[in-house]
């Protein structure tokens, strides 16, 4: 299995896409990180296929994946951005299959006292003279949902101006695990995947959209491992490696 830098896949856009049988491109959202590394090993293990994985914000790879990257397979943290490729006849609607969900919390460094988030939430004390680091609130899936969570819960104003607004998800985590943002906004799974920060507080589902993740094939793809990878994306073995990170898988 390899990890396709994202210089390296913009560059292959102006390459013509050859997808051969026994190896699957697959782009996939930041979030997913270290666990479709260890799914895919399993999957490489299982068949004998090859997996070369591209992580990056899903707004990034749906924008790439638009341009005619050679990507087989997308992987995303919200749904617009594969409805949005399906409209623009990039995405194959009929190969859609949703795999994950994921709940959105509030983190601090350390392991910091939990508190309760509602419209009497002073963020701006939490703060202190600091930011609030969050992934891209009007493109990335994160941001999207941390945003919409905010002005549900009526704290958006405090924080308006106060967000770091980094590229992806594990930007943001990377800003709160460093100490450069006293708080941050980013997937369960993520701070569970970091011993530097904790949870302050989980937003309620019903503040912000529910956080799912589809998966599908690319239309200019055409190869041959695609569905066996979809197929294993919500078999057993791998439903297990994603319960075991902290995802919610979905129901059979």
């Amino acid at each position: 299995m390899r990890r396709l830098p994202l210089f390296l896949t913009a560059l292959l856009t102006l390459l013509p896409l050859t997808a051969g049988a026994g190896q699957i491109t697959v782009f996939a959202a930041a979030s997913l990180g270290e666990v479709l590394e260890d799914v895919s090993a399993e999957f490489e293990a299982a068949t004998g296929h090859d997996v070369v994985l591209s992580f990056a914000g899903s707004s990034v790879l749906a924008r790439q994946i638009a341009q005619g990257a050679p990507a087989d397979l997308f992987i995303s943290a919200n749904r617009a951005w594969i409805d949005n490729l399906i409209e623009n006849g990039a995405i194959d609607p009929d190969s859609e299959v949703e795999v994950l969900r994921n709940d959105l919390v509030l983190i601090a460094p350390g392991r910091p006292k939990p508190i309760t988030l509602g419209p009497d939430t002073d963020l701006a004390a939490q703060l202190g003279d600091g930011v609030l680091a969050m992934a891209l609130v009007e493109a990335v899936p994160a941001g999207i949902y941390g945003k919409a969570a905010l002005e549900a819960l009526a704290l958006w104003p405090q924080v308006a101006s106060r967000v770091a607004q980094a590229d992806n998800v594990r930007a943001a985590l990377a800003l709160v695990a460093t100490g450069e943002a006293p708080l941050g906004i980013v997937y369960a799974t993520d701070a569970r995947a970091e011993p530097r920060v904790g949870v302050l507080a989980t937003f309620p589902a019903d503040s912000h959209p529910p956080i799912v993740y589809p998966a599908a094939a690319t239309t200019s793809s055409g190869n041959p491992v695609n569905q066996e990878f979809l197929a294993f994306l919500t078999g057993p073995e791998a439903r297990a490696i994603f319960t075991a990170a902290g995802f919610g898988v979905i129901p059979e």
